[in-house]
């Protein structure tokens, strides 16, 4: 990836405004917006213009999309409840850390840290 400079994007198509039950998903509309772009080439460059580091899973996310409101981008922001948004963020990075053990073995230090960082819940 890095050698042909490959751009890999991971693109919520699941739910947005709450955990299943609560929320809902995403419109196709914008998930279809939202690859497009990705495509395209229209998200920008990495800079803390076009993106912000998530603050559970470390990944750079995007601010701004062509055909996809900003308040969507941001699944912190579509929740109306920060406390609820914040636990299952938690949860969902605790499953992929315990999920991945059974891989750590074959990967080096630089795919290991491409993982949710641990950090201190609140």
């Amino acid at each position: 990836m890095k050698e042909t400079k490959v751009n890999v994007w991971l693109i919520n198509t699941g739910w947005t405004g709450g955990a299943y039950g609560v929320g809902s998903r995403i419109k196709l509309k914008y998930t279809r917006a939202m690859i497009t772009a990705a495509i395209n080439g229209e998200l920008g460059d990495l800079s803390g213009d076009n993106y912000h580091i998530h603050t559970v899973f470390g990944l750079a996310q995007v601010k701004h999309c062509p055909g996809v409101p900003d308040d969507i981008l941001s699944q912190r922001q579509t929740w109306n409840d920060d406390e609820a948004f914040y636990k299952q963020a938690h949860k969902l990075a605790d499953a992929f850390r315990a999920n991945f053990e059974k891989f750590a073995e074959y990967a080096n230090e630089e795919i290991l840290a491409g993982g949710p960082p641990i950090i201190n819940k609140p």
